[in-house]
Order: structure tokens, then sequence, then C-alpha cells
């Protein structure tokens, strides 16, 4: 095994082309690569790391496993879209401050673009009977798909007694209508609480629970006080503040996306409909790229190509500033058992949250039986038989069509 000087450009991953050619060349073979991977990138944030491995690991010997492995590692300590992150890494990797710009950028736009062309459609033709009937039959499925995405998520987030409690806390508190951002760093230092205490080996039991079950006592002042929400004006620049905002502190799978878009837009500011959102996050999954693209979706319905623009922007802009800033503390951060419970419970209130917004969203996606069917079937063939949930969407867009136009 040879063994390489941890500031050698092996150690990084990054090629050892020299000048200014060298560092053109990395930028083209960044964009290439990340250009066609957000085209066809389908299958959420796991699909497209596994994809990302394959190209820049196996084949190209960009970076070492290890390096990637540490990549993650740091992806899963800060905010923001986890595949988008990966991008914006391996770019710094391969070609510094511009190829975190490069990779990043050629990964989102071609799902931005295309979720344009999307929501251009939906907007004029969207009121159309046969694309109504389309949307009836694939909300039941994008439902499905979130579940399949908790039964999966939920082996993690609530491991131990301890952590599903603290998700049954936090799902409590979120219902009682505690902020979200509140309960995720509420859930975080708990975390951190816990830990500590089980280093010192005195666990007590009614303790934990008695603590954790203040959570949803701490939702009932913000509860008293929201009264009855009024309309918010919009604005792009309110549009940039509320997804930048969403993309600072978005921890966890990026369906925990949903829990926020729902209580921004839907919940607070009533910007959208439930209806609206499900169409979005329907998008969302039928297009390639990143998950967050969902955002463009929604910013194109509010403020059409400026605000696409802006609701991009704003969604994307905080992950490449963390990349940025916590790449060089990886080693340190990794190392740190506090930051990791931290993370444990940010986690356990990232997947209760998952949990209330499905349960709203399903209230507006499953009304009647055959969205009933639709739903359990598609679950059953997502966690069961792990069909690809492209597939599932256009099925479900047909059989809804179908349905619709068999009413009249």
């Amino acid at each position: 095994m040879v063994m390489e000087d941890e500031a050698g450009t092996a150690a990084a991953g990054v090629s050892d082309a020299p000048g200014p050619d060298g560092e053109a060349a990395r930028l083209r073979e960044l964009a290439a690569l990340f250009f066609r991977l957000g085209t066809t990138a389908f299958g959420g944030p796991a699909a497209h790391i596994a994809m990302m491995e394959d190209e820049v690991v196996r084949r190209r010997g960009w970076v070492t496993r290890e390096a990637f492995l540490d990549m993650i590692g740091a992806c899963n300590l800060i905010p923001g879209p986890n595949s988008t992150e990966m991008a914006i890494h391996i770019g710094h990797r391969r070609a510094g401050l511009a190829g975190s710009f490069v990779a990043g950028g050629a990964f989102i736009i071609p799902a931005a673009a295309l979720t344009v062309a999307v929501a251009w459609a939906y907007v004029r033709y969207g009121a159309m009977p046969q694309v109504g009937g389309a949307l009836y039959g694939v909300k039941p499925v994008i439902i499905a798909i979130i579940v399949q995405a908790l039964w999966r998520l939920g082996r993690t987030a609530a491991r131990t007694r301890i952590f599903a409690a603290l998700t049954a806390a936090s799902a409590a508190a979120a219902f009682a209508g505690l902020n979200e951002i509140a309960l995720l760093l509420i859930a975080g230092l708990a975390a951190i609480g816990l830990h500590r205490i089980a280093q010192r080996r005195r666990m007590a039991g009614g303790g934990v629970l008695a603590a954790l079950g203040a959570l949803p006592a701490l939702a009932a002042p913000a509860a008293a006080g929201a009264g009855v929400a009024v309309a918010a004006p919009f604005s792009l620049g309110a549009l940039f503040l509320v997804f930048a905002k969403i993309g600072s502190v978005l921890f966890g799978s990026g369906y925990v996306l949903l829990a926020f878009l729902q209580t921004e837009l839907v919940a607070r500011r009533h910007w959208l409909t439930q209806s609206q959102l499900l169409d979005a996050v329907a998008v969302g999954q039928f297009t390639p790229g990143p998950l967050s693209c969902t955002a463009t979706f929604i910013g194109y319905l509010l403020g059409r190509g400026s605000g696409a623009a802006v609701a991009t922007a704003g969604i994307f802009a905080p992950a490449f500033f963390f990349v940025a800033v916590s790449g060089p503390l990886l080693p340190r951060i990794r190392r740190s058992a506090t930051a990791g419970a931290f993370l444990d419970g940010v986690n356990a209130a990232s997947f209760a949250l998952m949990i209330v917004v499905t349960w709203q969203l399903g209230r507006a996606a499953i009304v009647d039986l055959p969205t009933i069917m639709i739903a359990a079937l598609s679950a059953i063939l997502l966690i069961a038989y792990r069909v690809n949930s492209v597939w599932l969407i256009l099925a479900g867009g047909i059989a809804g069509a179908a349905l619709t136009g068999m009413r009249f």
C-alpha cells in the first residue's frame, strides 16, 4: 500500500495535472459529468450519490473511497440537499472553488430547466380535465413514495428506544404547533444532553421520558400566539428569504423539505394550496436531479421565470456556503461525539416532521377508494419490490386519467 502525504494531491483525490490548462480541463470534465448526472439522475439522493461514487471513485479515480466517505459524512452533518452538496464537494476537491460552482451548477441547471418547462405546461394546461385526472392518480403515488422513505429512514432515526421516544415527542410537538426550526434545535440539544447522561452512566428512564414529554408543552405558547393565519403579501425578496431559510436548516432527507414548504407557504403565508404543493412534489419526483428543484416549480407558480430563478437560488445558495465552510473542518467534525449526537437528535426531529406533513398531505391526496387503492399498491411495490418511483408516477398518472375519463 502506498502511503501518501496528507497535503498531497493524491490524498485530496485531485488530479495532478499542472497549470491553467490542467485546471481548465478539470473544469470541463466536471461540467460534462455533472450536467449528464443532473439530466439522468433519477431516484433520490441515495441513488444520486451511488451514481457519483461509480463515476468519480470507480471509473475516474478522482477521489479515493475514503475521501468520498468523508464527504458523505460532512453532508450528513450540515444542512442542505445531500446529493447537491456531494457534487459541490467533489468539484471543490477536483478544481477548487471554481470547481465547486461548476459541479454544483451543472448538477442543478438541467433539473431546474426541465422543472421550469413542466411548470409552464402546468400553468397553461393544469386546469384541463385530462391533466387534472393525471394528477388525481399521481398524488396518492407521491404519498406512497414518502411513506416508503419513512419506512426506510425510521430504522435510523429511531434506532433506539430513546431516539424513538424523541421522535414521538417531536411529532407531538409538531402536531401541537411548535416552530419547525425551534423543534430541530431543541431535539438536537436534547440529544446532546442524553448522550452526556449516557456517558456518565446515570441514565434514568423516567427522567429522560419526562424531559422528552416537555417538548409538546413547549408548543403551547407558539400555538396559542399563532391565532388565525393571514395571507402574507408576495414578493420576490420574500420568496428568496423563505427558500434561503429552508436551505439553511434542511437536515435529513430531502422529504423534510415538504414539512418546511407546508408550514411556510401553505399554512403561514397562504401562497400555495396543499393540492399545489402535492403537484410540486410530484414534479420534483418525476424530474431528474435534486428533489429541492421542487422550489423551482413553486417559484414559477408564484412569480413565473423570475420567481423560478429566485427560488432556485435561495434553496441552493446555502449549500455552496456550508460546503465551503465545512470542507476544511471535516476531520474535526467527524471526530466530534457532540456533533454526532446533535445530528442524531436533528434527524429524529426531521423524521417526526416528515410524519406530520405526510399525514397532512395524505388527507388532501387520498380522498376516495380509488386513491386508497393506488396509494396502497404503490407502497407495496416500493417497499416490497423496490419498483422505480418514476414508473409508478407514470402509472399513477395514466390510471388517474383513465379513472377520471370513465366518470364522464
